[in-house]
């Protein structure tokens, strides 16, 4: 069992740069790969990154390459998404998820946070 809670969102202003954290609970956080989503009214939850067990292997969806960074920190049991010159697009529920393998798909990842809500005002 994971149990993921995150923190770090809230209201910001374009081109601001928040860093959004997920505290992971359990002693297996090095082998779930790590990812970010994120879901507006009316749609489904969307890829933003994934982060490998040890670190090394990260993938990011094309709208925030170049902007977000995906981190973590396993002597801590916690994973980063630095946001860089956020766009009023980024505006979201950001939720973080655990899984076993490295895929994109929603549906692939068992364990969720609870999201927190990124509001960027033009």
């Amino acid at each position: 069992q994971v149990q993921l809670v995150e923190s770090g969102g809230g209201l910001v202003q374009a081109g601001g740069s928040p860093r959004l954290s997920c505290a992971a609970s359990g002693r297996t956080f090095s082998s779930y790969f790590m990812g970010w989503f994120r879901q507006v009214p009316t749609k489904e939850r969307e890829f933003v990154a994934r982060v490998s067990g040890g670190g090394g292997n990260k993938l990011y969806t094309d709208s925030v390459k170049g902007r977000f960074t995906i981190s973590r920190d396993n002597a801590k049991n916690t994973v980063y998404l630095q946001m860089n010159n956020l766009k009023p697009e980024d505006s979201a529920i950001y939720y973080c998820a655990a899984a076993r393998g490295g895929g994109v798909s929603a549906t692939e990842y068992g364990y969720w946070g609870q999201g927190t809500q990124v509001t960027v005002s033009s």
